[in-house]
């Protein structure tokens, strides 16, 4: 089989058109009807990549919609470890080849997305520039317009009197003014339908929107701090990734009590923390504050219930907002009082 491929690779270059260089690489190129992707010279020939990182984005880019391009996944499907392919994926994302981050789903589930841009150079150029290449044609169509002096001809009848040679001298003196063209106004207003680019990704330095404040209860009681104290500090028994330290559970105790003060049960406030959480962890406290203050639940509807009263005549049971007689009682009452004034 090696025989036969290196047969055919020898035929290749003898069909090739042209002298064929003395030294460096030569290209065979047969073109692709199918499975290829494109990919270009500024990330193949890039200066500041490794040939790791130019390897792994090359694999990125050719695999489709919703792959899993994370390290473990790709450490499972190529024999690069785990290391090389995690610095592989940091050359990639500081030269903006590659971009991860965390999105909540509807279901409040939290995941990192990987977002790969083949040329990441032009989300930051802007569309305009691209544009005068586009307006060259637009040059001839402009001296259409010029043939207006077409006026002049009518002068020539006039000289056409005397000599056939009389009317040259005309041509020679409008000639300089053909120039007129020269006034290209309209290229003015070619920009027409190119509106100004605004890139879809927000460069690293774009200023962020401040994170809403940790939620605190209307009175932080001590037997709420108490409660919610041992609620954080019991976190890593149920996952040990949420392991708090003493000053970050004293600041999340004011987050936890305004979850309680609103008949949430800790175990509740328990699931709510840890569930569906990324892996690995990296910083539990922000994520806990984050939980706390995000999905905060509503305050209760709370309905007002009258008290019931024993009726001070015949001791019955009945709901009122203050003691006193019950209906049948006060409707006896008012019976009689209607007898005595009879």
């Amino acid at each position: 089989m090696d025989t036969s491929k290196n047969t055919a690779l020898t035929r290749a270059l003898t069909e090739l058109p042209g002298p064929l260089p003395d030294r460096g690489v030569i290209h065979v190129v047969i073109r692709h009807a199918d499975r290829f992707t494109v990919v270009g010279n500024d990330l193949a020939q890039h200066p500041g990549l490794s040939t790791t990182a130019v390897g792994f984005a090359v694999r990125i880019q050719s695999l489709p919609q919703g792959t899993e391009v994370g390290v473990k996944a790709l450490a499972a499907r190529f024999p690069e470890g785990e290391k090389l392919i995690a610095a592989a994926l940091r050359e990639l994302e500081a030269h903006g080849y590659l971009q991860r981050a965390r999105t909540r789903l509807p279901n409040g589930r939290i995941v990192t997305r990987t977002v790969f841009c083949n040329q990441p150079a032009a989300l930051l150029r802007p569309r305009g520039a691209a544009a005068p290449p586009q307006q060259a044609p637009v040059a001839p169509q402009v001296t259409a317009p010029v043939p207006a002096p077409a006026p002049a001809p009518a002068l020539a009848p006039a000289p056409a009197r005397g000599p056939a040679l009389a009317p040259a001298p005309k041509p020679e003196h409008h000639a300089p003014e053909a120039p007129v063209p020269e006034a290209p106004a309209p290229e003015a207003s070619v920009p027409q339908d190119h509106a100004p680019f605004v890139p879809l990704v927000p460069p690293p330095t774009a200023p962020k929107s401040p994170r809403p404040p940790l939620p605190r209860p209307r009175e932080l009681t001590p037997e709420l701090e108490r409660i919610s104290a041992a609620l954080l500090s019991d976190l890593h028994h149920h996952s040990p990734e949420f392991t708090l330290s003493e000053e970050h559970v004293h600041r999340l105790v004011p987050g936890v009590a305004a979850w309680l003060e609103r008949d949430t049960h800790p175990d509740t406030i328990r699931h709510a923390l840890t569930t569906n959480a990324p892996e690995p962890v990296k910083y539990p406290y922000q994520f806990v504050k984050h939980r706390l203050t995000a999905l905060l639940p509503p305050p209760p509807h709370r309905t007002t219930v009258t008290p019931f009263q024993t009726c001070d005549g015949c001791e019955r049971a009945f709901r009122a907002p203050t003691p006193g007689h019950c209906r049948d009682c006060r409707t006896g009452h008012a019976h009689e009082d209607q007898q005595a004034a009879a």
